[in-house]
């Protein structure tokens, strides 16, 4: 049987990311290529440092870093670490003649988008060389032979069925109770964006092991409970 959850109906009571709060960062994350709300990387900044009591946080999808920048500053407050998959070439929307394709990302050399030499600038630039670990591969790959338990995944990865799967089937498995499970760009109305992330999202509380925390933006926040 489903299970269903309403996404303005959490189990908890809202955790506070208001803008007023002061949260300091390391650089201008303005600065920083990326697609992410300010509300959403506060939330992310918020769950990683709750969760690093529980084992070290891991993110799919780093990009340019903008989301890593948020994590890793928790995961260094908090003396943890962030493993951050991404294989940097791209995905299916940054690819040249589509939506979200950046020119400057482009490699003519090897005529591929590469996002890690941005990336690693990012990291120098933000201090948290000592505490990001990048993992440059696929999602499957990196997944392959991996034992570590985590206190919380972040999962912004490609956003085709396929790779929104892959993502969470690698990765879900490895968060510890009591871990949070964290999916960029849950659209519920196909006419706001894709679906992807929605059916992982909607997979994951049909799961029975995991329950919704809060949405923020299009952020969802999910707990593990077995």
């Amino acid at each position: 049987m489903e299970t269903t959850h309403s996404l303005d109906s959490p189990l908890d009571s809202p955790l506070d990311f208001s803008l007023d709060q002061p949260l300091e960062l390391p650089l201008d994350i303005e600065s920083v290529k990326g697609f992410l709300d300010p509300l959403e990387g506060r939330a992310l900044y918020r769950l990683a440092a709750d969760a690093s009591d529980l084992g070290p946080c891991l993110e799919v999808g780093s990009y340019c870093g903008k989301s890593t920048v948020y994590l890793g500053s928790a995961c260094k407050l908090m003396h943890n670490s962030l493993f951050a998959v991404d294989h940097h070439h791209g995905s299916e929307e940054h690819q040249p003649g589509e939506e979200y394709h950046d020119s400057d990302l482009f490699d003519s050399r090897s005529n591929l988008m590469d996002s890690f030499h941005q990336f690693r600038s990012t990291m120098r630039a933000a201090d948290l060389e000592d505490v990001v670990v990048p993992v440059v591969a696929p999602s499957a790959v990196a997944a392959r032979h991996w034992n570590t338990p985590l206190g919380m995944v972040f999962i912004d990865g490609g956003h085709s069925l396929e790779a929104a799967l892959t993502d969470y089937r690698s990765w879900s498995r490895h968060i510890v109770p009591g871990g949070y499970l964290a999916i960029h760009d849950i659209f519920p109305n196909p006419e706001d964006g894709g679906q992807a992330p929605y059916e992982i999202y909607k997979l994951a509380l049909a799961s029975a092991q995991f329950e919704l925390v809060q949405m923020v933006k299009t952020l969802g926040i999910l707990r593990r409970i077995q």
